[in-house]
């Protein structure tokens, strides 16, 4: 029998242990970042041993915090960046300065080099944006005051990566007595100034046409390997350079979030940066250490409680000054004083450049492992017994000079088409003042809305990751406006299964059409070309001698008729021979009708004998 090869053996076993592990943890309530770490403790070289390449795993997993800050970015205009600068800056370079001297102070008076506890407290101060945003989500907690403080924290942290990094090689150069030339730096500046400037530009003027030229394509699996692309891309150019591939993915996600592309690039990317998050936290379970915790359990005890109690002071009292609500502060506090993945980054790169003794590096990377595998467990322990009230606290709304910092709520009208049908639909809702979302597969319309100013999203509203990112989970009026009947039947659908509280109004393509929408239980349904068909007759009834008032009577008459016939037909749609008999019998009821009311107006004056009768022979169409 062949043997499997080694790739495919291992995604089994990164496959079956999270299959296993993640459903159980979320089962005991310990989150299902708890239940990849034990699973990667479990396969890894302390565990079963099944996994052994944990390094390797570990750099390919960590695409997955990539893909996590490209999407962080398309949440944030730029000039929703901007107006983030203040608590970006203050708050960001506070808690990194604050924590970063608090640790260097405390490891050099305990007698380390000032180089090493230089390195080791940079490193320490980091604090993991994958568990950070991913709590924050799953408790929805990012549009609170702690969730707009520590998304700011965090991406001030991943921004000073960069001169973190770039300081490492000096460190070892100090200590090797090789100084850098002027001109390398230089020259390393002038690399990162063009790299930076590349994906500025690139983003700007170049990503949407080429994002447009493939929506052309209508192939959706190509869109998904475009958005994978770019990302690739983008990690792979920043890696060239040294500089963080997060960052590099956080600042094109930012030049795309004011495309109309970018629920889609979100739609496609997620489900791949899901998968890669839960590799990379089996990584972050299989690089733990064990045998260092083992040859010295004490020092490692010491070094985690201690960073950990230092990061927290420091961030406890940030919380405090800037008036946070007491009952944010304990998880804010426990999401950023862990350690980080960047951590990792800065303790190897820092050993290979000699700024810091290799076997300093692997007791600073256990600690930091650990402390991303304690934090989950002491939130836990926080909700459950320490401060249960707060796990099932409503998010509270963001101070009131910070209103322009957070992103509108979604809006409470969807329009899923912005067609000939939809986009009147819009202009009267937007007339209203009311904030609609409007979505479309169609290039050619996009740029017809970007030409008067819509807000439109690229993407096929059938999706229902693609609805959920649209808001539907929060709005209260879904409009279906798509011309294919097909298509419509496939939003109701999804609409009706996932977001059951949305009131749906569609638009039906013919009778047809309205009665399979009727069957899924939409009520407002509108015949697309009915009103204007009988707008157009009232006004051949006024070209041929009625009076407007008339034929407008006669309108309102045929069309309530016609409303009241459609409801008996519905009875009978799947009877073919007794909708057309009920349709039959109600046209000649209004016929008769009709003549009869004409005869007694004749009887009393009101209309000429020589006037000519209406068209009542209309086809229902």
């Amino acid at each position: 029998m062949a043997q499997a090869p080694a790739w495919l053996t291992y995604g089994f076993t990164y496959l079956a242990a999270a299959v296993i592990a993640v459903p159980i943890a979320r089962a005991l309530g310990l989150g299902a970042i708890i239940g990849y770490l034990a699973a990667g403790i479990a396969i890894g070289p302390w565990g079963l041993a099944l996994v052994s390449n944990v390094q390797d795993i570990l750099h390919f997993a960590e695409f997955g915090v990539v893909l996590m800050l490209f999407l962080v970015g398309l949440e944030l205009q730029p000039q929703r960046l901007w107006s983030l600068r203040r608590p970006i800056l203050g708050l960001g370079s506070a808690q990194m300065a604050g924590c970063a001297l608090l640790l260097w102070a405390a490891a050099w008076a305990l007698g380390l080099p000032w180089r090493m506890a230089l390195v080791g407290a940079l490193g320490l101060a980091l604090s993991s944006t994958a568990i950070a945003l991913q709590v924050l989500a799953e408790r929805n907690l990012m549009r609170t005051d702690s969730g707009q403080k520590a998304f700011s924290i965090l991406l001030f942290q991943d921004v000073a990566a960069i001169p973190i990094l770039a300081l490492l090689p000096l460190l070892g150069a100090v200590a090797s007595a090789q100084p850098h030339s002027g001109e390398e730096l230089a020259g390393e500046a002038l690399r990162i100034a063009a790299a930076v400037g590349a994906i500025v530009l690139g983003g700007r003027w170049l990503l949407r046409p080429v994002l447009r030229w493939i929506a052309r394509s209508k192939q959706p699996e190509i869109f998904t390997a475009a958005s994978l692309f770019l990302v690739v891309g983008i990690a792979m150019l920043m890696l060239s350079i040294g500089l963080s591939m997060a960052l590099g993915a956080f600042l094109a996600g930012v030049l795309l979030a004011d495309s109309e592309y970018r629920r889609e690039l979100e739609t496609d990317i997620e489900p791949f940066k899901g998968l890669l998050l839960g590799l990379f936290f089996i990584a972050v379970g299989m690089s733990i250490d064990f045998g260092v915790l083992a040859r010295a359990p004490g020092t490692m005890l010491a070094l985690l409680l201690g960073f950990l109690a230092i990061k927290a002071l420091v961030i406890w009292l940030l919380a405090r000054a800037t008036a946070m609500p007491y009952q944010e502060r304990p998880v804010f506090t426990l999401l950023l004083a862990q350690g980080g993945e960047f951590a990792f980054v800065v303790f190897q790169t820092g050993a290979s450049f000699g700024a810091i003794r290799s076997e300093a590096a692997s007791l600073l990377i256990g600690a930091v492992a650990l402390s991303m595998l304690l934090s989950p467990l002491l939130l836990v322990l926080l909700d459950r017994w320490l401060l249960p009230r707060h796990a099932r606290l409503a998010p509270q709304p963001a101070m009131p000079d910070e209103r322009t910092l957070r992103e509108p709520q979604g809006a409470p009208v969807i329009i899923a088409g912005f067609g000939r049908y939809g986009q009147i639909v819009a202009r009267m809702v937007l007339a209203q003042g009311l904030p609609a979302t409007v979505l479309d597969h169609s290039v050619e319309m996009l740029e017809v809305a970007h030409t008067f100013g819509y807000r439109v999203f690229y993407g096929d509203a059938t999706r229902v990751p693609l609805l959920r990112l649209a808001g539907a989970e929060s709005a209260r009026v879904l409009v279906v406006a798509v011309d294919a009947p097909e298509q419509s039947l496939k939003i109701v659908q999804a609409a009706r299964k996932h977001f059951p509280h949305l009131q749906i109004v569609a638009r039906a393509r013919d009778v047809t059409h309205w009665h399979a929408l009727r069957e899924l239980g939409v009520q407002h349904a509108e015949r697309e070309v009915f009103r204007a068909s009988v707008a157009s007759a009232r006004t051949v009834l006024e070209l041929m001698g009625q009076s407007a008032a008339e034929a407008q009577a006669f309108a309102e008459r045929f069309t309530a008729h016609n409303m009241a016939l459609s409801e008996r037909m519905y009875a009978h749609h799947h009877d073919r021979e007794a909708m057309i008999a009920v349709a039959r019998q109600g046209r000649q009821q209004l016929v008769e009708q009709l003549a009869k009311e004409r005869q007694e107006r004749m009887a009393h004056g009101q209309v000429h004998s020589d006037a000519p009768p209406p068209d009542l022979e209309q086809k229902d169409r």
